[in-house]
């Protein structure tokens, strides 16, 4: 039975909104230069995107209205920002010196990851086979790949990784990263879900919890350099996983 208050039926959409504001509200500190608050910024609008829907299964209260605002917010939030991010770290390399005069196009090429990140939202919102799990990288998980790496490369001794950081750092390998993000972003590779939809028992959240588990490790050994590794980790389990049941 639907919730018929009608303030409860808008506290989801009113959580997608704070999704909506951090994201908006972290555009202004990538451009300003304030990278740290930035990525706090959208790890706070990762926390709304995620309970905005647990708000809406536990209220009853799932709409139409809310699955597009929900997609509209991460557009902001999960695409124009990491792409903000990975704009500047592009402005910023010393490697762009040695471009032959063109170095003052190629960050833009960064824009393109939230180009796609908008296409892959209003692919997901037409997809019926999204629903218990993804096709293609979630939105949240490429801009949280993007913005630690992009934490990562700068010189900020609290996110010093040592070799991850010198990797991170290369001109080329952020170059790469473009058109790998925007692939990822579109492509048919069947990607787990974290929700826990069916229970918490570990029989049918085998993967979930082996995830979550592999993950506190990974941060243990590499502090924040581990971050980005998750999200590899992430889409090397759901190939092995989901992959399996296609």
């Amino acid at each position: 039975m639907k919730n018929k208050n009608p303030v409860l039926s808008q506290l989801p959409n009113m959580v997608t909104l704070l999704n909506l504001l951090s994201g908006s509200v972290s555009v202004i500190m990538v451009l300003s230069g304030e990278t740290l608050i930035a990525a706090m910024l959208v790890g706070l609008a990762a926390i709304f995107d995620f309970f905005d829907g647990f708000l809406a299964r536990l209220l009853k209260v799932k709409s139409d209205i809310g699955k597009e605002l929900d997609s509209l917010a991460d557009v902001i939030s999960f695409g124009l920002v990491p792409a903000l991010f990975l704009f500047m770290l592009l402005r910023n390399n010393p490697g762009l010196e040695e471009t032959a005069g063109v170095g003052d196009m190629i960050p833009y090429l960064a824009l393109l990851t939230g180009a796609f990140s908008a296409y892959r939202l209003a692919f997901f919102n037409l997809d019926t086979r999204q629903t218990e799990s993804f096709r293609g990288l979630p939105t949240p998980a490429n801009a949280i790949f993007i913005v630690s790496l992009s934490l990562i490369a700068g010189e900020t001794p609290l996110f010093d990784a040592g070799v991850i950081s010198s990797f991170a750092g290369n001109l080329w390998v952020q170059l790469l990263l473009i058109p790998l993000s925007c692939w990822l972003l579109v492509s048919d590779i069947p990607m787990f879900a974290l929700k826990f939809s069916k229970g918490f028992g570990f029989s049918q959240n085998r993967t979930r919890y082996i995830f979550l588990l592999l993950s506190l490790l990974l941060l243990a050994l590499f502090r924040f350099g581990g971050i980005p590794l998750i999200i590899v980790m992430y889409v090397m389990i759901s190939l092995f996983t989901e992959g399996e049941k296609n």
